[in-house]
């Protein structure tokens, strides 16, 4: 069970709002894609951390870590504001910066840049008063080392390390060294290799470090907000470099007085199942379509003819971008599927349900939502509508199949939603309008 979240969001719509301008060959579908806002609030007094994931579009450890948070934890002391997607243009594109590096203008940003928006909001929710310190992650290259060992343990190198731009600021948390020391000898204990234990990275920035002046943290720094960059090592794979990430952010929690609950265990296959499983979208409230096995082409989809498209998730990294007349799904960074429409009206009147016998028990299930059977179901009939089982393979072709028993092998498989062949599509019409889609998942 996922825990429930107070979520805030800069734009209208769900996790994702879409975008008709275009960026090379990608045209994003509706207004503009913008980052998400979450934040995770606790009845019980404490400070309030900032979390941010995402700032550099190529640094899937981050983004994924800080998804997790918003999707996974709950806070029971203090409070967890969370954007784990605040370059999500540069996050479909695998770019560091489509519009270049991101955190770099923190310190001068031109009105006309495209990232504009974007810093301006990042900046009120560094300022807000109720902030007490950022946690903003990054994933780096190599293991960083004080001293050079070789080309992968060096003072050049960024993975695995505390950032921390100078020792000490007015403020209660203001003695970060002191913080980030506690956070590295936490964190270290439970680290197995010491060749994946971390370390404290003091850029020293205003002592004449003009490249991380222009950042993020050291924007916070200058605004008396204590602020830490967290390296975790590109040499990892993803739900690596998220453990780590989790596990130091936790650190820091601990450290800062927040207190949590998450409901699953941080491990590395813990994160690597957070990240892969549990993974749905839904458009216009009505259709379903679970991301975890997609195929890679999902056919007749049945869209709205005035092509308005609302899409939510769990997930805040889904986004819909258009593309030569079909619609690509990305998760991250990951081009997951693509969507070939079929447009139809919407039946906005009618009902939002339907009834259906599940393995013997008359359940009524909501459009938008994913039944599991074990060994059969049968869709009761629906009065002025008529009922599409996509991929259904019956004795004879009837225009209605509701009010027949239905097993696995009664779907052909390519016409399923994931390629293991278990999940298919239930569609509901009336007339000629499309009132909406169950998935009927079979369990093996």
């Amino acid at each position: 069970m996922l825990f429930k979240k107070y979520i805030i969001f800069f734009l209208t719509s769900a996790f994702v709002v879409l975008t008709s301008a275009c960026l090379g060959n990608l045209c994003l579908a509706n207004q503009s894609l913008q980052f998400s806002f979450h934040k995770l609030e606790s009845d019980k007094k404490g400070p309030t951390i900032l979390v941010v994931g995402g700032i550099q579009g190529d640094e899937p450890g981050g983004f994924n870590a800080a998804s997790i948070l918003a999707t996974r934890y709950k806070i029971t002391k203090g409070s967890l504001w969370i954007i784990p997607n605040l370059n999500f243009i540069s996050i479909i594109n695998r770019s560091r910066g489509v519009y270049g590096d991101l955190n770099r203008k923190f310190a001068d940003i031109r009105s006309d840049d495209p990232d504009y928006h974007t810093v301006m909001e990042i900046k009120k929710v560094i300022l807000n008063k109720k902030v007490d310190a950022i946690l903003n992650l990054h994933d780096g290259s190599g293991f960083y080392r004080k001293k050079y060992i070789d080309d992968m343990y060096n003072p050049d190198r960024w993975g695995q390390s505390i950032i921390i731009d100078q020792e000490k600021i007015n403020h209660p948390f203001g003695n970060l060294i002191e913080t980030a020391k506690k956070v590295v000898e936490d964190v270290n204990l439970k680290i197995k290799l010491q060749e994946e234990k971390y370390s404290i990275h003091n850029t020293k920035t205003s002592d004449g470090n003009e490249e991380m002046a222009k950042t993020l943290t050291y924007f916070a720094i200058r605004n008396l907000k204590p602020a830490f960059g967290l390296e975790v090592s590109k040499n990892f794979l993803t739900y690596k470099r998220g453990y780590y990430h989790l596990l130091v952010i936790e650190a820091f929690l601990k450290i800062l007085g927040v207190e949590f609950q998450k409901d699953f265990e941080l491990s590395f296959s813990g994160v690597k199942d957070a990240i892969n499983k549990d993974i749905q979208i839904c458009l216009n409230s009505k259709i379903l379509l679970d991301m975890e096995d997609a195929r890679r082409q999902l056919r007749y989809i049945p869209f709205r003819k005035d092509k308005k498209i609302e899409l939510n998730s769990r997930n805040p990294l889904f986004a819909l971008v258009e593309y030569q007349g079909k619609y690509r799904v990305f998760y991250g960074n990951r081009d997951i599927t693509y969507l070939y429409p079929q447009y139809f009206e919407y039946d906005e009147q009618g009902a939002d349900s339907i009834s259906i016998v599940i393995d013997g028990v008359e359940k009524t299930i909501h459009f938008g939502k994913m039944i599991e059977v074990k060994n059969h179901f049968i869709v009761k009939p629906i009065k002025n509508s008529r009922v599409n089982l996509i991929g259904f393979i019956g004795e004879e072709e009837k225009k209605d199949e509701a009010n027949i028993l239905i097993r696995k092998n009664d779907f052909i498989k390519k016409f399923s939603i994931d390629k293991s062949g278990l999940i298919y599509r239930i569609e509901v019409y009336k007339e000629e309008k499309f009132s909406g889609m169950v998935l009927v998942k079979f369990i093996i």
